[in-house]
């Protein structure tokens, strides 16, 4: 385990309140996650395991917070543990450090995925614009339902008749040129 010598800085540069816990968190973080890797995130001492951020510490001029990424929020502030004013405020060793495993294992948990979103229907304008341009309507088809429903609801938001129209065309020009919706900005 390497120590990051700028949350070394982040810490002498705190006020004299938060030294002592931000010190304290640290040392625990390391006792609960040995494999952890120190960093700055947002401008804040992070501790990530395999690229995922875990603990997160702040000093404030008034206060100073912990944030165990993947648990939720419980105190006033930001972070689970409150607004800490000294080390009293902070939870047993024991009991911060099985969070801080705890917010480690549920990092590895996969999210549960919702129900895909079902598929819009085609306005029938558009659908004889596709049918009638087959390169456009083959590469309309071959799209994932997500690229389909950008098209599609783009074309059915359209207030105007004369705005449906043109989008309409355009939709098609793109399609058969095969680009998404949002093609501008995909390599930004």
């Amino acid at each position: 385990m390497t120590r990051d010598p700028r949350i070394d800085d982040y810490i002498a540069k705190a006020a004299d309140f938060a030294e002592p816990i931000l010190t304290h968190v640290r040392a625990l973080v390391h006792q609960a996650l040995p494999e952890a890797e120190e960093t700055i995130k947002w401008g804040m001492p992070h501790f990530m395991v395999g690229g995922k951020n875990v603990i997160g510490l702040a000093a404030f001029k008034a206060h100073a917070s912990v944030v165990i990424h993947h648990e939720g929020r419980s105190g006033e502030g930001m972070g689970a543990l409150g607004k800490l004013e000294s080390l009293a405020d902070l939870p047993p060793d024991d009991a911060l450090i099985a969070r801080f495993q705890a917010g480690h294992a549920n990092l590895a948990k996969p999210r549960p995925k919702g129900a895909p979103k079902p598929e819009l229907p085609v306005p029938p304008a558009f659908a004889a614009a596709l049918d009638a341009a087959p390169a456009a309507r083959a590469t309309f088809d071959g799209f994932a339902p997500s690229h389909r429903r950008e098209y599609v609801a783009w074309i059915a938001d359209a207030k105007r008749e004369e705005t449906r129209d043109k989008r309409i065309a355009q939709s098609v020009a793109w399609l058969s040129a095969g680009r998404k919706r949002n093609w501008k900005y995909e390599n930004c």
